[in-house]
């Protein structure tokens, strides 16, 4: 999958936030690691792409980064 993933660090939290940003703000997990909060963002996303395949929803397209 072609989906971003930001992972950050959370003063006020005291973990690693992680956001999936082409699914909107709500779409977000964390981790006491930046491990654990990438593959519970993984885990998300998976099961988001799951649930937009069953109710036949279309993903939204994937950012992409052009490089010079």
């Amino acid at each position: 999958m072609k989906y971003s993933i930001l992972i950050q660090w959370s003063e006020e939290d005291q973990v690693y936030i992680a956001s999936l940003p082409e699914w909107g703000k709500y779409a977000q997990t964390h981790g006491e690691t930046y491990k654990e909060a990438l593959e519970n963002a993984q885990e998300v996303l998976e099961d988001l792409v799951y649930a937009y395949q069953q109710t036949q929803k279309p993903l939204p397209q994937p950012q992409t980064i052009q490089l010079a």
